[in-house]
């Protein structure tokens, strides 16, 4: 009977495991995308049009001409007015952000160029402390509009936040009417503010900046809120329609003027530049983002 006895393969013919990170499971449709094709797409899937997190720093490449980007206030860091502590010091958990993201702060400023046109950009970074808005975001934020206005030039503003920095209390709170003044002194220069919504905008960027744009962009699926959806339940005491928060649903109500994907992202503001900005257009072919799926029912 030994002819039918299986036999063990020793540790050397085992099947070698492949390699961590080399495909990309789409968490809508399910597709498995071999992860460099995906990150030369811009982190979007091509079939579903979902849209990974992508850096900063890769964004602020994706959109600006190649070499043209200077950054301005990466000295400009978080401080600890409060002193505060909860299950780790404030500053012990700067650094760690710092250290996880390799970034100095959620926000990077500078000036760059799209197809010739200068701007004034910042780009928000949930990677560090959930893209919170503290006095350090709401500061070099500040200047990235003051240096628009200073220069007659376009502000961009990419948003990814969670909204304000508890860590900072009232400080990080005054951010949204510092940020905010600094938009209406751009806006009575007549010099154009284009404000972009990625996944997730929430709380205080929502109520202050994001929203205050001449033209408000979001890419495919974004989360855009203030409050939760369970708090927005509880209080309300209704049931929230299906899509809540999404990009679709606020572009059918009004919030939002487009929906763009991020790989025609660069494409659709250099029109909108050319229009705002130098009062001329060249037709480019910019097509309109297929619109990202709603979820059968709002999450509580």
């Amino acid at each position: 009977m030994t002819h039918f006895v299986k036999p063990k393969l020793s540790a050397s013919k085992k099947k070698k495991n492949i390699p961590e990170g080399l495909w990309t499971k789409c968490p809508i449709s399910e597709e498995i995308v071999f992860t460099k094709d995906l990150e030369a797409n811009l982190m979007v899937v091509p079939k579903s049009g979902y849209h990974f997190p992508i850096g900063s720093r890769e964004r602020i490449k994706s959109l600006v001409d190649e070499g043209t980007f200077e950054e301005f206030d990466a000295a400009v860091k978080s401080a600890d007015p409060l002193k505060f502590v909860d299950s780790a010091a404030y500053p012990d958990r700067i650094k760690r952000y710092e250290k996880e993201s390799g970034l100095p702060e959620a926000v990077i400023c500078g000036l760059g160029k799209m197809d010739g046109i200068p701007v004034s950009l910042a780009v928000m970074d949930f990677r560090f402390c959930g893209g919170a808005m503290g006095a350090a975001v709401g500061e070099k934020i500040t200047r990235a509009v003051e240096r628009a206005l200073k220069k007659k030039i376009p502000c961009l503003i990419v948003s990814s936040s969670g909204g304000a920095r508890m860590q900072e209390g009232i400080f990080s709170l005054m951010q949204m009417a510092k940020t905010s003044a600094a938009l209406g002194r751009l806006a009575e220069a007549k010099l154009p503010f284009i404000s972009i919504l990625t996944y997730p905008t929430t709380g205080g960027v929502t109520a202050s900046f994001a929203t205050l744009g001449d033209v408000i962009i979001a890419e495919p699926g974004a989360l855009v809120g203030f409050a939760g959806a369970r708090v927005i339940k509880e209080t309300t005491k209704q049931t929230l329609p299906p899509g809540f928060q999404t990009a679709e649903f606020l572009l059918k109500h009004g919030l939002i003027d487009q929906i763009v994907s991020r790989v025609e992202m660069r494409d659709r503001l250099i029109s909108l530049l050319q229009v705002l900005y130098q009062h001329k257009y060249h037709a480019r072919k910019v097509p309109t983002a297929t619109p990202f799926p709603a979820p059968a029912a709002t999450a509580i």
